[in-house]
This record gives structure tokens, sequence and C-alpha cells, in this order.
């Protein structure tokens, strides 16, 4: 199970990759356009970790959330 965190389950979302032309109105153009869409994955910030599991240590790969939520023990 690659690219998901072993505590909370996240992983890679879809999205859309949006290519604009044109001078923003606000900086006096007649504003962007949409030229193409493209699809792409969207990544979690995953760290490997070796963190406290049932009295043990184990390496494991976790999110930064977890992380900073402190989910994780780090041993």
């Amino acid at each position: 199970m690659a690219r998901i965190c072993a505590i909370c389950g996240k992983g890679p979302q879809k999205g859309n990759f949006v290519l604009r032309s044109g001078k923003p109105k606000r900086l006096g153009g007649i504003g962007t356009h949409v030229t193409a869409i493209t699809k792409r994955r969207f990544m979690p910030n995953l760290q490997h970790v070796r963190a406290r599991v049932n009295g043990g240590v184990k390496s494991m790969r976790v999110c930064t959330s977890c992380l900073k939520s402190g989910k994780v023990l780090k041993a």
C-alpha cells in the first residue's frame, strides 16, 4: 500500500491542472481564458517515521497532519 498514511489512511486525490492564457482584468487585461484542462493527482505529504506501536518500534509512512496533531509517538 504505497502513498497511503498508516494512521489515517489518507491517499492520493484526483484533480485538474488548468492552463490559462491572457492578462487578468485586475492587471489591465481583458481577462484570462482556460485553454486546457488535464487530469492530475494530489499526493499526500508522507514521511518515513520510526514510531512506537504496541510497545515496540515500527517504521511506517505517516502524513504530516498526523505528525502535527500528535497521533504518532516517535521512537
